[in-house]
């Protein structure tokens, strides 16, 4: 049957979005997913792209990705830098190809600015400049903690509401958008973007109860070190010495474990922390995105794997219905 429905909402192919905050099953529902729509699962992992980052990043398992394939996950290495321009085209490309081959993409991530550049498109915005972006540390530097924030704060609330205080790559981009372009970010945003065209997108939400949520976090980033999060982390300082990635949650707190900076014990309570405060984020984040449909509960849950079958199905159907009565009317 599905197959049958898959065939008839075409010329323009399924694609199929799932989006959520970190620890709520995304990787479960996609393979489920993918089992039943014959897909292909595309990542939107903003660290994920990076090789021989493992363990810090909860990637989907080795086992996993022989299981059905998997897209832009250990694409470049931790020293070299990657956009979410890049993820962009990269991720278009991944899709294009996957519907091609008559299979079903499924995007699966929590990165909410890759997930928006893959499918709004990015605006043109200016050159990055090493001059400015100097200028900014050094007074970030001179000013103390918390300056970059307030000055985005003061040009432009709205992208100073989806960046944390203390992401000073964000920070810095979005002020030298604001600076550069003479205008705030997010009227730049909407500028010359070219959405995402020949899909029929199907947004799925996962929000599991937040109590819940925050005590499956607390175990998979303890998991973690239990795991050999902090060896891994050394491996990556000796291969790649101080890589951005490596400031990512859970890698920042196993380095400062690594210097002497706090105990294991402190480095897990921080690293706990800060992937809450990151739920809470991408929460905030996705729920801004339109036409989600959002699931109540873990992607594990078997009642959850139901409802998205049931959903994709239910669209599909409405969408074969739609072809249908089009045809008849032309």
């Amino acid at each position: 049957m599905v197959a049958r429905l898959v065939e008839a909402a075409r010329p323009d192919p399924l694609l199929i979005v799932l989006a959520g905050p970190t620890a709520s099953g995304k990787t479960s529902l996609s393979l489920h997913l993918a089992e039943k729509f014959n897909g292909e699962i595309v990542s939107c992992d903003s660290v994920a792209v990076y090789r021989d980052m493992e363990i810090g990043t909860a990637k989907p398992s080795k086992a996993d990705r022989a299981r059905l394939p998997h897209h832009l996950i250990d694409v470049v290495d931790p020293t070299e830098p990657y956009t979410a321009g890049d993820y962009s085209r990269a991720g278009r490309t991944a899709i294009g190809e996957i519907a091609a081959r008559g299979r079903t993409p499924i995007v699966s991530g929590g990165t909410g600015l890759y997930l928006k550049a893959l499918i709004d498109g990015l605006f043109a915005g200016p050159q990055r400049s090493e001059s400015l972006r100097e200028r900014l540390k050094l007074s970030d530097k001179k000013h103390g903690r918390g300056w970059l924030y307030k000055i985005l704060m003061r040009l432009d609330q709205k992208p100073a509401e989806r960046i944390h205080p203390n992401d000073k790559p964000k920070l810095i981009r979005a002020l030298e958008v604001c600076i550069a372009a003479r205008q705030p970010m997010s009227h730049a945003w909407e500028q010359g973007r070219e959405a995402l065209k020949g899909f029929r997108i199907v947004r799925i939400g996962l929000e599991p109860d937040r109590d819940f949520l925050y005590k499956r976090i607390n175990k998979r980033a303890e998991a973690m070190f239990q795991d050999g999060l902090v060896e891994e982390t050394r491996m990556l300082l000796e291969k790649y010495g101080e890589a951005r990635p490596l400031d990512s949650l859970g890698y920042k707190q196993a380095r400062g474990l690594l210097r002497g900076d706090f105990r294991e014990m402190d480095a897990v309570s921080l690293a706990q922390q800060g992937h809450r405060n990151y739920a809470k984020r991408q929460l905030t984040w996705f729920r801004r995105e339109p036409d989600m449909y959002w699931l109540h509960g873990f992607g594990d849950e078997p009642r959850i794997l139901r409802k998205a079958v049931e959903l994709i199905e239910h669209r599909l159907s409405e969408s074969a219905s739609s072809d249908h009565t089009e045809k008849l009317s032309s």
